[in-house]
C-alpha cells in the first residue's frame, strides 16, 4: 500500500469500530470489546508505519474535491510532515492504551458498549485533525471532539458533578468555537482557500488582509479546545468523568488540538506580531494561575487538570514566540508522562477508595499495595517537574531555550517582549510544578494512619499498559539528536544556562514543598475522611463514582478538604482560599454571563407567556364566544328556524319601506 492509503486508514479503522461496536453492542456484547481494542491497536501501528516512511522529510499531500461550493472550494486533503506522523503515533499509542485499561476499570459497566464506540469515534476524530489538508475537513474532527467530550465526561450522568461537567465542558468550548469557525471564514477569504498548503503559500506572499484579527478570532477558539485563560474553566470540572477518558483528553486529544491547529498555521499568527504578544501573555496567565491552583487542589485529578493546563500554556507560550518545534515536541512528551499519571491515578483511586488527598495522606501502605503505580507515577511526577533525564525535561527546556531566544534577540519571529513574558513565567511556572507534584506525592503515597481498605488486587490491564507508556516517559527526551529532522531541522537540545537556572528553581521548589510538609505532618492526626468503603471486589468506575459523590459531601465541594495538614495551605497562605477556586473564575462567570443570561431568558419567558400568549388566547376566546353563540342558535327546531326566517324577512320589509321613504323626501 502507499503511504497516502495507509494514512487513510489511520482514522478510519476507529470509526469502522466505533459504528460496529454501536451496533453489535446488544446482539452481541462478546465482540465490543475487541472491536474497542484492535482497530485502535492496527490504527496506531499503521500511523507508526507512516511515521518511518515519512522520515520527517518533504510533507506528502495528497487531495481530491469533497464538494464544488461555488466558491472556495472543499477538499478532503491530507498533510504528512513531521509534526502530523509523530502526533498521530501519540494518539493511537494512547488511546490504545486507554482502551485496554478501559475494559478492566468498566468491566461491568452497563454502558461499557457505547463508551467504547465514543472512546473510537473521539479517537478517529483527533487523527482526522492531525492528518487533514483542508480546514474545513479539520473543522468536522474538531467539532465531533467536542460532543464526544460532552457524552463521554457524563458517562456517570446519575451524579450531578458530571452532569453539570458536561454540559459546562461543551458550552464553554462551543463558546471558543463561534470566535474560531468566524476566524476560519475570513482566512478562507482572505487566502481564497481552506487547503493549509494554499494558506501558507498565500501568507509566504504575503495574501493576508487582515492578519491581526483573524489570529485573534483562532486565538479565541484555541483557549476554548486547548483550556487556555480565560477559557480554561472547564477544563477541571471534567475530572467528573471517568479517569481513561481524562487521561485521552489530556494526554493526546481535544485540548491537544489546539496547540496541534496553531503549530500547523504559525506563519498566519506569525504575520501579527500583536496576536503572538495576546498568545504570550495568555501562555504566562495561564502557566502561573494554574500552577497556583494545582497546589490547593484536593482532588487528585483536579491536581492533574490544573497540571495540564498549566503545561499546555508551555505549549502555547512555545507558539507565541514562534518555535512550533519546541511546542510540539513538549505536546508529544506531555502526553506520554500526563497518560501515565491519569491512568495511575485511576488505578491509586481503586486502591485508596477515595480521590481525597487529604484522605489518602492518612492511610499507611497505598504504595506497598499498587507497586505498579506507585513507580511509573513517580517517574511520570518527575516528568512533569522537569527532572533530567526524564522526558519532561528536554521538552520544557526547548520552550524555555525558545522564550530565551526571542527574549535575546536571537529570533526575530516574534517580539522581544514575548520572549520575555513566556520566559519569566515558564521559570516561575517550574518552581509551582516541581511544588504540587511534589505535594501530590508525598500526600498520595507517604501517608501516616491506618492500612488503605482492601479493594482487591489491580487488574492486568489497568497495571501494564502504565509500564508501556512509562517507556517514552523516560526514553522519548533522549531522542531529540535523532528526531531533528522531524521537527523543522532544528535542535532541541537545552541550553547550559536555561537548563541548570529551570532545574535549579524546580528542585527549590520541591524541596521547599517537602520541609512544610515535614512541618504540617504532625497537624494529621484526626482519622481518614471522604473515604469510601466499596466492596474489594467492586470494578474502578464505581469505586470513583462513589469517591467523587462522597468527596463533595464530605467537604462541601468537590475542590478542596479543611486539612490543616496540607503543605499547600502553609506555602499559599491567604491565597489559598482563592487558589482553590481558580480565583473564583467561576464566581466572574456566573455574575457577569450567567445570571445575566438567566434573567433574559426569564424576561423573554414572562413577555411569551402573559404578553404574546395574552394576544392569542384573546384571539382564540373571542372566536369561541362567536362559536358559543353561533352554536345556541342551531337548535335543530324547524319552527324556530321558520320563526326567524318570518321575524327576519320582516324586519327587512321594514328597513325597505323606511329607506325608502327617507329617499322619496330626500
Amino acid at each position: 500500500m502507499t503511504t497516502t492509503t495507509l494514512a487513510v486508514l489511520v482514522p478510519l479503522l476507529p470509526f469502522l469500530g466505533a459504528a460496529a461496536g454501536l451496533l453489535l453492542g446488544r446482539s452481541a456484547p462478546g465482540f465490543v470489546r475487541p472491536l474497542a481494542v484492535l482497530p485502535t491497536l492496527t490504527a496506531a501501528v499503521i500511523a507508526a508505519v507512516v511515521a518511518a516512511r515519512q522520515g520527517g522529510g518533504r510533507a506528502i499531500d495528497a487531495a481530491t474535491q469533497l464538494t464544488p461550493t461555488g466558491s472556495v472550494p472543499i477538499d478532503l486533503a491530507l498533510h504528512l510532515d513531521g509534526f502530523a506522523v509523530l502526533v498521530a503515533v501519540l494518539v493511537g499509542l494512547v488511546a490504545t492504551c486507554v482502551q485496554i485499561y478501559s475494559t478492566a476499570y468498566l468491566k461491568d459497566d452497563a454502558r461499557y458498549p457505547s463508551y467504547a464506540a465514543l472512546v473510537s469515534l473521539f479517537t478517529s476524530a483527533m487523527l482526522l485533525v492531525v492528518y487533514s489538508g483542508d480546514l474545513m475537513v479539520l473543522l468536522v474532527g474538531w467539532e465531533i471532539m467536542g460532543i464526544c467530550s460532552y457524552f463521554l465526561v457524563g458517562h456517570y450522568w446519575e451524579t450531578p458533578e458530571a452532569r453539570a461537567a458536561s454540559l459546562k465542558a461543551f458550552l464553554v468550548t462551543k463558546l471558543g468555537d463561534v470566535p474560531f469557525l468566524i476566524g476560519l471564514f475570513a482566512l478562507a477569504a482572505d487566502t481564497g482557500t481552506f487547503r493549509i498548503t494554499g494558506i501558507l503559500a498565500a501568507v509566504t506572499n504575503g495574501g493576508l488582509d487582515h492578519p491581526t484579527l483573524i489570529a485573534l478570532l483562532l486565538i479565541a477558539g484555541v483557549a476554548g479546545k486547548s483550556a487556555q485563560f480565560p477559557l480554561h474553566t472547564w477544563l477541571p470540572d471534567a475530572m467528573a468523568g471517568p479517569t481513561p477518558v481524562s487521561a485521552l483528553i489530556h494526554a493526546a486529544t481535544m485540548v491537544a488540538a489546539g496547540i496541534y491547529f496553531v503549530a500547523r498555521l504559525l506563519p498566519v499568527f506569525a504575520a501579527s506580531g500583536a496576536a503572538l504578544v495576546v498568545l504570550a501573555v495568555m501562555a504566562a496567565v495561564t502557566m502561573v494561575g494554574s500552577g497556583l491552583a494545582a497546589l490547593a487542589q484536593d482532588d487528585i485529578k483536579r491536581v492533574l487538570a490544573y497540571s495540564t493546563i498549566g503545561q499546555l500554556g508551555y505549549m502555547s507560550g512555545a507558539l507565541a514566540v514562534g518555535d512550533r518545534g519546541a511546542a510540539v515536541f513538549h505536546l508529544l512528551s506531555h502526553g506520554a508522562f500526563k497518560a501515565v499519571l491519569f491512568l495511575a491515578a485511576g488505578v491509586v483511586i481503586h486502591a485508596a477508595g477515595t480521590n481525597s488527598l487529604a484522605a489518602m495522606s492518612r492511610m499507611g501502605g497505598l504504595a506497598k499495595r499498587i507497586p505498579d503505580a506507585y513507580w511509573t507515577m513517580t517517574v511520570a511526577l518527575l516528568a512533569l517537574a522537569a527532572i533530567p533525564p526524564f522526558a519532561g525535561f528536554f521538552s520544557k527546556e526547548a520552550v524555555l531555550v525558545a522564550a530565551e531566544h526571542t527574549a535575546l534577540g536571537d529570533r526575530d519571529i516574534a517580539p522581544a517582549a514575548a520572549g520575555w513574558t513566556v520566559l519569566v513565567a515558564g521559570l516561575a511556572a517550574a518552581v509551582l510544578t516541581a511544588a504540587y507534584a511534589t505535594r501530590l506525592w508525598l500526600l498520595a503515597f507517604r501517608g501516616r494512619g491506618p492500612e488503605a481498605p482492601d479493594h482487591g488486587r489491580q487488574p492486568a490491564a489497568m497495571t501494564s499498559v502504565l509500564w508501556v507508556l512509562a517507556v517514552p516517559t523516560i526514553a522519548f527526551g533522549l531522542t531529540t539528536g535523532v528526531l531533528t529532522d522531524w521537527f523543522d531541522g532544528h535542535s532541541l537540545t537545552p541550553s547550559l544556562t536555561t537548563a541548570v537556572l529551570s532545574t535549579g528553581v524546580g528542585l527549590v521548589g520541591g524541596l521547599v514543598t517537602y520541609g512544610a510538609w515535614r512541618h504540617t505532618t504532625a497537624l494529621a492526626d484526626r482519622p481518614p475522611v471522604g473515604a469510601v468503603a466499596a466492596h474489594p471486589q467492586a470494578e474502578p468506575a464505581l469505586v470513583e463514582a462513589e469517591a467523587i459523590t462522597s468527596h463533595t459531601a464530605a467537604y462541601g465541594t468537590v475542590a478542596d478538604a479543611p486539612d490543616p495538614s496540607d503543605p499547600g495551605r502553609l506555602l499559599l497562605g491567604p491565597l489559598h482560599r482563592h487558589a482553590v477556586t481558580g480565583f473564583h473564575l467561576d464566581a466572574l462567570y456566573t455574575a457577569l454571563f450567567v445570571r445575566p443570561v438567566g434573567a433574559a431568558a426569564r424576561l423573554v419567558r414572562f413577555l411569551d407567556r402573559e404578553v404574546v400568549d395574552t394576544y392569542v388566547r384573546g384571539a382564540g376566546s373571542i372566536a369561541r364566544g362567536l362559536g358559543t353563540l353561533i352554536r345556541r342558535a342551531q337548535t335543530g327546531n324547524v319552527q324556530t328556524y321558520l320563526g326567524a326566517l318570518l321575524a327576519g324577512t320582516l324586519v327587512l320589509a321594514i328597513a325597505a319601506v323606511v329607506f325608502a321613504n327617507v329617499y322619496a323626501g330626500a
